[in-house]
């Protein structure tokens, strides 16, 4: 599928997101799935066991979780973790001592500390690359690579990857590719049309969408993988309990209305923080100079709720700012109804410090909520002039 034909794929978004997996309960007739909470099923005593076991392995309400994640992505099969982390460790450990993964060199400090001080221990090798460039991934592809693992837009330079191209080129080396599709949600980007073979999530954010619940996901359409992961699901035991699989699902029923309201508030205030004289830099691809614009128009429906931004004033500039914000709440995480500010460089990036990948330490980032956009624009516009 060409890249500009993903837009189309999104026609009966919302009413997937209400539906797919949600059908009224077929014993009470209640419209909201239900909350199994139990760890364990009765069974036939003849006849072999039933669709339900015990808990780990699945659970009716985390299951209507996995199938309207699938069908958001455009998948075949969905598996919901704990977190996100939970979910990015179970793809890991389908590789095996020896093999190499090519990684984005903006990404996750989470993922950067995953990858360098628990993996690599166990024999994982790891390769650090712009992303945004094809060539470097493709140079970097050497015979015992069994993945390039993308973030796009990356946290927290929002750069770009060219999905399809980095995905065509890695399928025709027999690598696969996954895209960490937090940042632009199923409803802005769609990896797996782009030739992605993986999608990950931290459920957390966006899907979830309330800043009450941890969880993660990943969604493919290869039988062969999905079979994997799913082994790896039940045997690493890294799943979500029912009431947390609930509230994400309970999340993604609104997901299309929010994330065109957290768009149109980024993008007014990365046009503001453009023209404000203390802010040195700002990084949005919604924004005409964001040198990947035109990708972003490419391969998103939109740009999403993050902006990220560096201040004339360095760090102390940073740090009197984030003291100043009434209405964007200091705090790591992002994707929740309410906006945030944080300073990634000392909180959720401080495991890259000292190394090649560390952030500025003057840069802030700005999960967007969908508050009012005149006071958002107003808070910001006090916290800047003040610090």
């Amino acid at each position: 599928m060409a890249p500009e034909e993903v837009h189309e794929q999104h026609d009966g978004f919302a009413t997937q997101a209400i539906h797919v997996g949600q059908a009224p309960d077929p014993q009470t007739g209640a419209v909201s799935v239900p909350i199994y909470q139990t760890s364990t099923y009765a069974q036939p005593v003849e006849g072999g066991a039933g669709p339900y076991v015990y808990a780990r392995s699945s659970n009716p309400t985390r299951a209507a979780l996995e199938a309207a994640l699938a069908a958001l992505d455009g998948g075949a099969h969905a598996l919901a973790f704990a977190s996100g982390l939970g979910a990015a460790s179970t793809v890991l450990l389908a590789l095996a001592t020896g093999d190499h993964v090519v990684c984005s060199d903006d990404v996750y400090g989470g993922i950067y500390r995953l990858l360098t001080k628990v993996f690599v221990r166990q024999g994982l090798q790891v390769d650090f690359v712009d992303v945004g460039d094809p060539d470097q991934v493709a140079a970097a592809i050497r015979p015992e690579t069994k993945l390039v693992w993308l973030e796009s837009p990356t946290n927290p330079l929002l750069k770009l990857a060219d999905i399809a191209a980095i995905s065509r080129l890695a399928r025709a080396r027999g690598v696969r590719t996954l895209v960490d599709n937090t940042f632009a949600s199923p409803f802005f980007q769609r990896p797996l049309a782009l030739g992605a073979d993986l999608v990950l999530y931290s459920t957390t954010k966006y899907l979830g969408g309330h800043s009450d619940a941890v969880g993660g996901a990943l969604v493919t359409s290869d039988p062969e993988l999905y079979a994997q992961l799913k082994f790896l699901q039940n045997a690493v035991g890294a799943v979500p309990g029912p009431f947390d699989s609930w509230l994400i699902l309970r999340g993604v029923k609104t997901l299309a209305h929010r994330m065109r309201a957290h768009e149109a508030n980024a993008q007014a205030i990365a046009r503001f923080l453009l023209e404000h004289p203390a802010v040195a830099e700002v990084f949005y691809p919604g924004l005409e100079q964001h040198p990947q614009h035109a990708l972003s128009r490419r391969q998103m429906r939109g740009f999403g709720g993050i902006v990220s931004f560096r201040l004339r004033g360095g760090a102390a500039a940073a740090r009197a700012l984030v003291g100043r914000t009434r209405l964007f709440t200091f705090a790591v995480s992002l994707g929740g109804v309410e906006s945030l500010i944080e300073i990634p460089a000392t909180m959720t990036h401080a495991s890259t410090a000292d190394t090649p990948l560390a952030v500025p330490p003057d840069l802030v980032r700005l999960s967007v909520g969908i508050e009012d956009q005149d006071d958002l624009l107003a808070d910001l516009q006090q916290a800047l002039d003040g610090a």
